[in-house]
């Protein structure tokens, strides 16, 4: 895919995501999002030629004016759309597959010292919300979808929705069919059996104290 090819796609994918995208001009000049996207081509390219530090600095340009974080020598696909995107950090081994959508504060972060791959893959068509944490060597498969606030640990299949600190599965659905298989959500049961064994205790209380007025 040619270079122009490819930056228009990022606008198309901006254009499709984004109810507020209401025309190509708006999403090239005050995108930040897609500003950052077009900064790290420049900044990898660099890096893949060796050229750390030269990569380093536009990168850290990249952050200055747009407030997304990405490492030159993350490997990102086609259709990347970053909506909102301030806070966002993407790290250097970070893998990112075709059609993915990240918002307003997503970390891809990784917990290794070590010169090895500690870093999320996000496979195609993944979205990623607010303020979600990826955190490590994962992989978060193909059409699955991370709730906001999530802290992830561990791998993710297909087509699943993940919510929660630390993140789980509570859903997954299947594309030959289009339904949804929610799955079993222990510490959401624990929850709400502890709620009603509040209120259980709240109205026994209340009744004890009227008696004794």
């Amino acid at each position: 895919m040619s270079l122009i090819t490819s930056v228009k796609r990022d606008i198309r994918a901006a254009m499709e995501r984004d109810p507020a995208a209401t025309s190509g001009p708006l999403v090239f000049f005050t995108y930040p999002g897609f500003h950052a996207r077009q900064y790290h081509r420049v900044a990898h390219d660099l890096y893949r030629r060796g050229l750390r530090g030269p990569a380093r600095l536009v990168a850290n340009i990249s952050r200055f004016l747009t407030g997304i974080e990405i490492h030159p020598g993350a490997e990102i696909g086609e259709g990347l759309f970053i909506d909102h995107g301030m806070g966002v950090v993407i790290g250097e081994t970070c893998e990112i597959g075709d059609n993915v959508t990240l918002h307003q504060g997503v970390t891809l972060g990784g917990t290794s010292t070590q010169r090895v791959k500690r870093h999320p893959t996000l496979e195609d068509n993944v979205l990623v919300g607010v303020g979600a944490q990826l955190i490590g060597d994962i992989v978060i498969g193909e059409n699955s979808k991370v709730g906001a606030g999530s802290v992830v640990l561990n791998s993710v299949p297909p087509n699943a929705t993940v919510v929660g600190v630390p993140g789980r599965v509570v859903a997954v659905r299947n594309p030959d069919t289009d339904t949804v298989e929610k799955l079993p959500d222990p510490v959401g049961e624990r929850l709400e059996n502890l709620e009603e064994k509040t209120a259980e205790l709240e109205q026994r209380l209340n009744k004890i104290e009227g008696s004794q007025g």
